[in-house]
């Protein structure tokens, strides 16, 4: 039996994996949610660590609100840094391997072609510099971890975009979504099915990887098949950037290249928009 704790367990991707866990019957897990668990909290982590004897830990929590994180900064990094630094601390004296979640903010946006694990970070807001200090803290005190880098992550469970566009579908008769950030929206399910099937391979594949569903998109793009997917009829305009400023600079442009993850662990990704459909028809159920 292999031992997995799920820190963060009551977001978004927690919440994936545990709606397909029941089908990992090799593999126990042991959630935590952020109240269970402050993983800014070093000898709470440390204490738990010691307690049980995990295999791996899943570090699902984070925070991820990106424009309050212009304001807290010192919170967000509280999280996003230093906890990730607490909980590589307690894997390397448990020997647990870390699989750790980032995010395409670590870059700037300014690329014009697919960024690779070999692209040097340069975050462009608070958030994604907290982001990026926290593969800093994994690299300096780790070997054996996974850190994956996710895009636009959207699923049935918790506040995503998504939701927010159903929501206000049926709320409105007109909306404006950007056209000019271009990136690639990851279902969270997807996500934890190939999280779990890292898990089942058990390798020593360690280091940095990409993964989103395949396709590209903009916002407006990602919007107008969730209204087509959901049948919500809306007048729908794209306009850009500019005119809905927000606190926090958003890449421009943040699709990243698979083609290490799929070399690696040979995987068959879906394209969002198949995903989408999944992932619209499951929200209808809850």
């Amino acid at each position: 039996m292999i031992n997995v704790l799920v820190t963060g367990a009551n977001g978004q991707l927690g919440s994936a994996i545990k709606s397909i866990a029941n089908t990992e019957g090799l593999i126990s897990f042991t959630y935590c949610t952020s109240s269970q668990l402050n993983i800014t909290d070093a000898d709470a982590i440390l204490e738990n660590f010691r307690s049980y004897d995990y295999d791996y830990c899943i570090n699902c929590a984070a925070y991820t609100n990106v424009d309050a994180a212009e304001e807290y900064f010192a919170q967000a990094n509280a999280i996003n840094g230093l906890g990730v630094k607490y909980l590589a601390t307690a894997c390397k004296e448990s020997r647990t391997k870390l699989i750790h979640i980032s995010t395409d903010f670590v870059f700037s946006g300014k690329h014009s072609l697919p960024y690779t694990e070999f692209d040097t970070p340069e975050p462009a807001s608070a958030y994604g510099l907290s982001k990026y200090r926290g593969e800093q803290e994994i690299s300096k005190h780790l070997s054996d971890y996974y850190i994956i880098r996710t895009s636009w992550l959207y699923s049935e469970f918790g506040h995503n975009f998504m939701k927010s566009m159903l929501k206000l579908g049926k709320e409105r008769a007109h909306l404006s979504v950007v056209f000019d950030q271009i990136g690639s929206p990851t279902y969270a399910v997807d996500l934890a099915r190939f999280i779990l099937q890292l898990i089942q391979k058990n390798t020593d594949a360690f280091g940095i990887y990409h993964y989103s569903n395949e396709g590209v998109a903009s916002w407006y793009d990602f919007a107008k098949a969730i209204f087509e997917e959901a049948d919500i009829r809306i007048a729908l305009s794209p306009i850009r950037t500019a005119e809905y400023p927000l606190p926090a600079k958003r890449p421009s442009y943040s699709v990243m290249d698979k083609a290490k993850v799929k070399a690696s662990f040979n995987l068959q990704i879906p394209h969002w928009r198949d995903s989408l459909i999944e992932a619209v028809k499951n929200n209808a159920l809850l």
